[in-house]
């Protein structure tokens, strides 16, 4: 964990993509989850969009993703520590790092990073079809073309997602879908699977551990906190964030001026 002071607590502003009253129960769930298994001196801020990302749209997580630079930027000014990009598509990733001094920790990234110290190819399983050749784009940018062996879909809304956190048989319906979406990834060589989205990792955290067919669900929101902590016990050690050189170049202060005002 991050080196703190007596009494103090360092805070991570979790960036969820939902909306913060219309999910709220979400929220919730996830606050709860992030507060039970953070470390000490470790506190999480759960923070949702609004209006947030409904509309399953390359345009829509475009427009999100201004939010949430934004949102880092105001992170970083009120003294918060670290900030997780909590949607796995990650939109914007580079230009947050680029624009904020502090850790940026991203959902997707860390899962597929962590997934290929548990397994030699994962799997990807998203919540909607439209997500299927973003994430095809999102595992090449990030180099790992070789070790997934494919992505696979759900049909699914976020009422669907709210329905199956209370509704015991509709959380059935949604896991057996999952596990039929799974079944050709574990063909195809997957040896991990990784749900592609906070609402699915929220749901099947309950389940721990939860396999199917030899292969290991990933608890991907504990991936992001664990992550999150490592990047800053790692600044309290190394004194370094990120490289400066090349993709995360800093943006100068004129550009990140110009991008607040407009």
């Amino acid at each position: 964990m991050a080196t703190t002071t007596a009494g103090s607590v360092s805070r991570i502003w979790y960036q969820s993509f939902v909306h913060p009253i219309e999910q709220a129960p979400y929220i919730d769930r996830l606050q709860g989850m992030l507060d039970a298994i953070a470390s000490p001196g470790i506190r999480f801020e759960v923070r949702g969009l609004d209006p947030p990302d409904f509309a399953f749209h390359a345009l829509s997580e475009f427009r999100c993703a201004g939010q949430v630079i934004r949102n880092a930027l105001r992170a970083e000014e009120e003294g918060y520590d670290a900030f997780v990009l909590g949607h796995f598509q990650e939109p914007a990733l580079i230009e947050l790092r680029g624009a904020v001094d502090i850790p940026v920790i991203s959902l997707g990234e860390a899962n597929m990073l962590a997934a290929l110290s548990m397994a030699h190819r994962f799997g990807l399983v998203t919540v909607n079809p439209v997500f299927l050749p973003w994430h095809d784009r999102q595992v090449r940018l990030h180099g790992l073309a070789e070790r997934c062996a494919g992505t696979q879909s759900l049909e699914m809304d976020v009422p669907a997602f709210m329905k199956a956190f209370t509704d015991e048989q509709a959380y059935e319906a949604v896991r057996a879908q999952f596990v039929q979406q799974v079944k050709p990834l574990i063909a195809a060589g997957a040896e991990i699977i990784i749900p592609a989205g906070g609402l699915p990792m929220m749901l099947f955290a309950r389940e721990a551990p939860f396999v199917i067919d030899g292969a290991p669900i990933m608890n991907g929101i504990a991936v992001v906190a664990k992550a999150a902590e490592m990047a800053l016990a790692l600044r309290d050690i190394t004194r370094v964030v990120v490289s400066r050189r090349g993709t995360y170049a800093k943006a100068p202060p004129a550009a990140i001026a110009q991008f607040l005002a407009h």
